[in-house]
């Protein structure tokens, strides 16, 4: 399966997103994903294991429990496709740089200034 179908699922992103933060167990995926979106821990279960088998997740043994963390592995395929496009932002991101560099070089200026300035 191409990554973006597997990200085309908005159960599949929230999960991506709760192990973006940190290992999760499959507990805890379900209680937040079945919480939010109505399904059941069978329909998590599936959704896990499909991220699993495209490469967007691992799952490690941790005794009874089994701990769910990204694989960056998924995500190399969606960054080697988007790569396409960056120079497409790339120039606007280096000129918005600049103009923050600006702005912060004209409030230091601004600041100085007052700081220089001596009461009459």
């Amino acid at each position: 399966m191409h990554a973006f179908d597997v990200l085309g699922d908005p159960v599949r992103r929230h999960i991506l997103d709760l192990l973006a933060e940190g290992e999760r167990s499959a507990g805890e995926v379900v209680e937040a994903v079945g919480a939010e979106f109505g399904i059941s821990q069978s329909a998590v279960s599936q959704h896990l294991a499909m991220l699993r088998t495209s490469g967007f997740a691992t799952m490690r043994p941790d005794g009874a429990r089994r701990l769910y963390s990204v694989d960056p592995t998924g995500l190399q395929e969606v960054d080697a496709w988007v790569d396409r496009f960056r120079h497409l932002w790339g120039a606007r991101l280096s000129a918005l740089e600049t103009e923050i560099a600006r702005g912060k070089r004209a409030q230091r200026q601004q600041e100085e200034g007052k700081n220089n300035e001596r009461p009459d």
